[in-house]
């Protein structure tokens, strides 16, 4: 067995573990960067972190409800003739 050989490619594969912890170290602080942002930008509109499913839920049928109503507004019978 070339023990140095085993040797070189030991410190290789560490050196490329190294870097894949420090770049994955990094990448996890942007994150952390990000989520900090998003939660302050929510609570800056008044929503909070734990109700977002709910605020979600409650806008989009508020946007059904408004679809609908400009809908019914329209003079279908008067575009149906065209």
């Amino acid at each position: 067995m070339n023990y140095e050989k085993e040797l070189g490619n030991l410190k290789e594969n560490l050196e490329k573990a190294k870097s894949l912890k420090y770049r994955a170290e990094a990448r996890l602080e942007q994150l952390k960067k990000q989520e900090e942002d998003i939660i302050k930008e929510l609570e800056e509109l008044g929503v909070q972190p734990e109700d977002l499913n709910n605020e979600i839920q409650k806008l989009t049928t508020e946007i059904d409800d408004l679809f609908k109503k400009a809908n019914d507004l329209l003079p279908t019978n008067l575009l149906e003739k065209k």
